[in-house]
């Protein structure tokens, strides 16, 4: 149910999403071991709670963080309606949380909001919306 979208080396890259992925030593020189454990951790402990699939994606978003999140969420496959991503870049201090229609009747945007919140220190800006 977890999926994470990451380089080629991976093999967990769409093909749509893997030209626009970071590479793993970029991911290693922002996260530690231990931190990386714990998004996993987060992630999966995410979708066993709620039943829904969480994709994360770690790089830059580029000028329009929103909108290209949104694009890597409808690259992203699946059942999209019960789906949520995480974009992280964290060159540009932005998370960005992209859910699916009934997702987002489980997971309003406060709740996500609260969650960035609460992985992040007060300088990274949260967004939320349901994507339609």
């Amino acid at each position: 149910m977890t999926r994470a979208l990451e380089v080629d080396s991976h093999h967990t890259a769409t093909t749509d999403t893997a030209p626009a992925a970071t590479d793993e030593s970029a991911v290693d020189r922002v996260f530690s071991y231990q931190q990386l454990i714990r998004l996993d951790d987060a992630l999966t402990m995410s979708s066993r709670e709620t039943g829904l699939r969480f994709t994360l994606y770690i790089g830059d978003l580029g000028p329009h963080t929103r909108i290209r999140a949104e694009e890597l969420f409808t690259r992203s496959g699946g059942n999209l309606a019960e789906s949520v991503l995480i974009a992280v870049s964290p060159g540009q201090k932005v998370v960005e949380v992209v859910t699916g229609a009934a997702a987002a009747r489980r997971i309003p945007d406060r709740a996500c909001a609260l969650a960035v919140l609460s992985m992040t220190s007060s300088s990274l800006p949260a967004t939320s919306s349901a994507a339609s």
